[in-house]
């Protein structure tokens, strides 16, 4: 993965985790910020761990796991409700997962 698709990757994600958060009915200013700044956290840091191990699935659930962990704690501090930050790390994080995997499985299947 070059720079381009990592930096494909982390748009990719906060549209998606921005409009998800939209989608649940986020309002605040802070919080949507927020998923910005989180997303540049953890986003750049998991593409460069599957860059330089094996990339295979458990190594790729292991990160995704940590980057919920580590959201769910970072939005925990905007909306202070665990429950809350909680669902919104899971769904977010669960939305441009399966739409990043998606947009792989497309691009694959174009260029077969």
């Amino acid at each position: 993965m070059h720079l381009g698709w990592m930096t494909f990757a982390l748009l990719f994600t906060i549209l998606v985790e921005y409009g998800m958060l939209l989608l649940m009915g986020e309002k605040r200013r802070k919080v949507l910020l927020a998923s910005i700044v989180v997303n540049v956290l953890t986003n750049i840091p998991l593409n460069l761990y599957m860059l330089h191990v094996d990339g295979g699935w458990m190594t790729f659930m292991v990160g995704e796991s940590l980057v919920v962990l580590v959201e769910a704690v970072w939005y925990h501090v905007f909306v202070r409700n665990i429950s809350q930050a909680l669902v919104y790390s899971l769904l977010c994080n669960a939305a441009s997962c399966l739409f990043g995997l998606l947009v792989q499985l497309v691009w694959k299947i174009s260029f077969l």
